[in-house]
């Protein structure tokens, strides 16, 4: 019987490497699994109660404006709202270059006022085909300083 003495060496730095290794390889291996385990679905997060009738309003009373670039000038379209209506719509800086160069910008754009504010909607607005396009360019102006208004979409309104 030959018995041949085999002498490890453990060092005590290694197997304190060795076990943290060992123990941040588990701890990876069970967030991997938690994270791409099919399970339970994420529950949508509470819902605010809603405004009653009495407290719901339309729009934040205020002044907002949406900029229009036409060529190289720019023109204000300036919205006016109270809690639940539109007061006043009316295009701001517009000088004589631009009515000039656009001239159907300034009827086209009082036809579209006068049914927004009997209407307080941008629903159904009627327009010449003549101005077909000149009136897609204001109802949008319209619509994005309504949106700020509503506070669907950033922007503050102007004290006043």
């Amino acid at each position: 019987m030959s018995a041949k003495t085999k002498i490890v060496v453990l060092h005590m730095k290694e197997l304190i490497y060795t076990g943290i290794f060992a123990v941040l390889g588990v701890l990876f291996i069970i967030l991997l699994i938690l994270m791409f385990l099919p399970g339970k679905d994420k529950k949508d997060p509470p819902v605010p109660e809603t405004e009653t009738a009495e407290t719901a309003s339309l729009y934040i009373p205020g002044i907002y404006t949406t900029e229009l670039v036409l060529g190289s000038q720019a023109i204000d379209v300036e919205v006016i709202v109270d809690k639940d209506t539109i007061t006043s719509i009316r295009m701001v800086n517009l000088n004589d270059a631009v009515t000039t160069m656009y001239p159907l910008l300034q009827p086209t754009f009082d036809s579209i006022c006068q049914q927004v504010m009997e209407q307080q909607s941008l629903e159904s607005i009627t327009y010449s085909t003549d101005s077909k396009y000149t009136s897609l360019v204001l109802l949008e102006a319209i619509r994005n300083s309504l949106e700020k208004a509503s506070g669907t979409a950033e922007g503050e309104p102007v004290p006043e």
